[in-house]
């Protein structure tokens, strides 16, 4: 049986990284909200329990918290920021408001190198709290401190009850790992028996359990999840599963062939491929405001989804590839909002006449373990690899109007793009990287005449989960290389221009 740390969500955004670095560790590990029952964890028989960090303060009416009976269940706990006050709070010590809060680097001072902080010296930390604990509650030791937070870190040896103000789960706090690493292994005991090849092995049990002699129905994209989700339930129930492929025309270039090839050929999956790009173009034409796009696509995609659906007569569920931070996303009051950030980038719905139960063998799974997990399928890598793509596509990377001549100038860029990027072996360094065709001319000069043609804009990020992003730092030599290539080999584009905004102020996609 696997060992299971529970981590209990006050809201902060950095959380699922929490989760990250257990499952990293080779841990098993669930995300639960503040109203997780104590019998609820009692059923699911934690090894240990960490108490997240968050964005509220500890004494304010109506602030998350958690039945104080979790302390006297004999389990090791952990406190981060928002969790350490909590602890405080609610085992008789003192939190209040800060006179100067702390955001950022600090300088982490151990006092006792309890197993917490075995093997770490005074080291960089990162701090994000505008409360201060005032009195640590009986019972407890100060183990570390930094000069703006004398209880930095307390410790009831005795009841193993740890409470860190810093967020060791973020790359800024340099040992943080192997804090992580010391509670989650030394001090609470947990076995690393968490890996991918042991899920695929218990995934594809209890799919054939949950199916059945039913079918199942998966709506295949040809991106990361989706590919994945087909491959397990394919390796699993095999001719009980048919795929469903809805090429709108909106695909980089040669995608189509490229899911047919893995999927057709090599898995020899039940594959229906459906060519509506006619259908979608011409719902399409003249529209140029994005959000009437997503629309449209989104509406015209589940119509012929449906359509092919209801010719499999004796399908009982609906595949999907939904991952674990959409579920912690859509159920946490706090970061419900995220997911509908989120979702207009996904083409997304199950028509609610089908009827059908849905089977997702993914969402206990982070992106990572997911691209794993499709290794461990015999994927081939460039479609575990593969960067992230919008449902709408192309459509919301052609700014103004699509039209055929313009999907074709894009896909003929892109593809250009991301050989270079392949050929400088930097495609698996970069989280995403995509083309965007403007809706601007300018003049430009090509052999002896005069070219009046579209600007192309190039942009490369790195992130985590697309929350956040950092424009990739290209050299000039390279950005003028792709540019040469683009505009010697598409006809069309007579300039190219590099994308340097991160995420926040803009957006990872334009549309």
């Amino acid at each position: 049986m696997l060992d299971t740390v529970l981590i209990i969500d006050f809201g902060s955004q950095v959380t699922q990284l929490i989760a990250r670095r257990i499952r990293e560790l080779g841990v098993y590990c669930e995300v639960k909200n503040p109203d997780f029952s104590l019998a609820e964890i009692k059923k699911l028989n934690p090894k240990t329990i960490i108490l997240s960090g968050g964005p509220n303060s500890v004494y304010e009416k109506g602030a998350p918290t958690i039945n104080k009976k979790v302390f006297g269940l004999g389990l090791p706990i952990l406190g981060i920021c928002y969790g350490e006050q909590l602890i405080c709070h609610l085992l008789g010590g003192k939190v209040g408001k800060s006179f100067e809060r702390e955001f950022g680097k600090a300088e982490l001072e151990i006092i006792s190198d309890l197993k917490l902080f075995n093997g770490v010296k005074n080291t960089q930390v990162w701090m994000s709290h505008g409360d201060h604990i005032s009195k640590i509650p009986n019972g407890f030791n100060v183990i570390a401190k930094t000069p703006k937070a004398p209880y930095a870190a307390i410790a009831n040896k005795e009841k193993n009850i740890y409470g860190v103000q810093f967020h060791p789960e973020v790359v800024h706090s340099i040992e943080g790992k192997k804090i992580i690493e010391n509670f989650v292994v030394k001090i609470s005991g947990c076995k690393p028996k968490w890996s991918m090849k042991n899920f695929k092995k218990d995934e594809i049990k209890q799919i054939k359990k949950i199916v059945g002699e039913n079918h199942v129905i998966c709506g295949l994209s040809g991106g990361v999840d989706s590919s994945v989700v087909a491959a397990l339930i394919n390796e699993a129930i095999g001719k009980q599963l048919t795929c469903i492929f809805v090429d709108h025309g909106l695909l980089r270039k040669d995608e189509g062939a490229q899911v047919k090839e893995v999927f057709a050929k090599k898995f020899k999956t039940n594959l229906v491929y459906v060519n509506a790009s006619k259908l979608f173009l011409s719902k399409l034409k003249g529209v140029s405001d994005p959000e009437k796009k997503r629309k449209i696509i989104g509406k015209t995609f589940i119509e012929v989804f449906d359509k092919e659906s209801a010719k499999i007569k004796n399908a009982t569920f609906l595949a999907q590839g939904t991952l674990y931070p959409d579920v912690i996303e859509s159920s946490h009051p706090n970061k419900g909002a995220s997911h509908t950030i989120k979702s207009h980038h996904n083409v997304g719905g199950l028509p609610k006449k089908m009827k059908l139960k849905l089977l997702e063998p993914l969402r206990m799974l982070f992106k990572d373990e997911v691209r794993v997990l499709g290794k461990e399928l015999g994927l081939p890598a460039h479609v575990v690899g593969r960067h992230p793509f919008p449902g709408p596509g192309l459509a919301i990377r052609i700014i103004g109007d699509i039209t055929p001549e313009k999907i074709k100038t894009l896909q003929e860029a892109d593809a250009i793009y991301i050989e270079e990027i392949r050929k400088a072996g930097l495609y698996d360094k970069i989280w995403q990287a995509f083309s965007v065709l403007l809706p601007v001319k300018t003049v430009g000069v090509m052999g002896d005449g005069r070219t009046y043609e579209n600007v192309l804009a190039l942009r490369a990020v790195n992130s985590v989960d697309g929350m956040t992003a950092d424009v990739y730092p290209f050299t000039a030599e390279f950005l003028c290389n792709v540019t040469s290539r683009i505009i010697n080999e598409v006809r069309g584009i007579n300039r190219v221009v590099y994308d340097y905004t991160s995420k926040p102020p803009g957006t990872i996609e334009w549309e």
